[in-house]
């Protein structure tokens, strides 16, 4: 049934009218979530529509997972609801699927979480290179009470913070949308239970308060398309994935992005700043390893 849709969007595809954005088109399921269209997107959303439909045919497969990934800012809450849009306008059923549904630990705690192993693997590293004192620990208490103990130029004035925050850096890539941060495995559950055609799933439900989580059962019934709209969805972890597209950002982005959204009073702190350069490298890794389909944040289509 599948193929017979693509086959009949296929016939124009290249002169394909597309129907403008309106109110109530479908977003993703994270709760509170707000997405605001934009203009500049559309062109994109349109070009991926057009490559998803070409690769979906040549796939010859009634159901597909296709992942959205990339940094804050890269556009992808965005692209995911117009592509989710054009989709069931097609006559395509889809559903887009939020990641940030499945960390395991609620913003505040996550956050609280980055900044404790840190530290703890900063301590440990200043114990395994002979230079940790009690003279050390003081000023490190100061430069905790500031939340300056990351911060590159506090080096300068005290040359072994250079130990303390490389080590501490390597800690943190340990986390960071790694296995101990994001649940991977329930993320995995429902994308089997799509592919395997289970006809309702239960999907989790998180908000920013601990009391804030849940599950909602939904109907897949229909549905031919999932996409999985998700920072990590780029990530070897997530299995069964037929398509994976990347929004390419920079970190610079991601930071502007942030600040723009007000989505963390510390956006532009040294520690916040790290943690992007981290995603940053792990995005860009999974992107040459995994993406089928990568676009810049101009739109130019650098792969396929």
């Amino acid at each position: 049934m599948l193929q017979e849709k693509l086959d009949e969007i296929l016939k124009d595809l290249d002169t394909r009218k597309f129907p403008a954005p309106v109110e109530d088109m479908p977003h993703g399921d994270m709760p509170g979530d707000k997405v605001i269209i934009s203009d500049a997107l559309i062109p994109h959303a349109r070009t991926l529509f057009r490559l998803l439909v070409q690769m979906m045919h040549e796939k010859g497969d009634e159901k597909y997972v296709i992942s959205i990934f990339g940094g804050s800012g890269s556009g992808k809450s965005v692209t995911t609801s117009l592509l989710t849009y054009y989709l069931n306008e097609a006559g395509i059923s889809a559903y887009a699927m939020s990641g940030d549904n499945y960390p395991r630990r609620i913003p505040e705690y996550n956050d609280a979480e980055r900044v404790s192993i840190f530290r703890s693997e900063g301590l440990k590293g200043l114990l395994k290179e002979n230079v940790y004192s009690p003279d050390v620990q003081s000023v490190l208490s100061d430069l905790w009470k500031k939340e300056t103990d990351s911060d590159p130029k506090e080096a300068e004035t005290y040359p072994w913070l250079k130990i303390y925050q490389k080590y501490g850096r390597e800690g943190l890539k340990g986390y960071l949308g790694e296995d101990k941060e994001q649940d991977y495995a329930q993320v995995n559950e429902v994308l089997a239970a799509f592919k395997r055609g289970d006809e309702k799933i239960w999907m989790k439900r998180m908000g920013r308060t601990e009391d804030a989580r849940w599950y909602d059962e939904v109907d897949f019934s229909h549905t031919d398309v999932l996409l999985l709209e998700w920072t990590h969805s780029g990530s070897e972890k997530v299995k069964g994935v037929d398509i994976a597209v990347c929004l390419r950002s920079t970190p610079e982005e991601t930071k502007a992005y942030r600040l723009f959204r007000a989505r963390d009073g510390k956006a532009d702190s040294a520690f916040v700043t790290m943690v992007l350069e981290i995603e940053q490298e792990k995005l860009d890794a999974r992107m040459e390893a995994n993406a089928d389909i990568i676009i810049s944040k101009e739109g130019e289509v650098l792969r396929p």
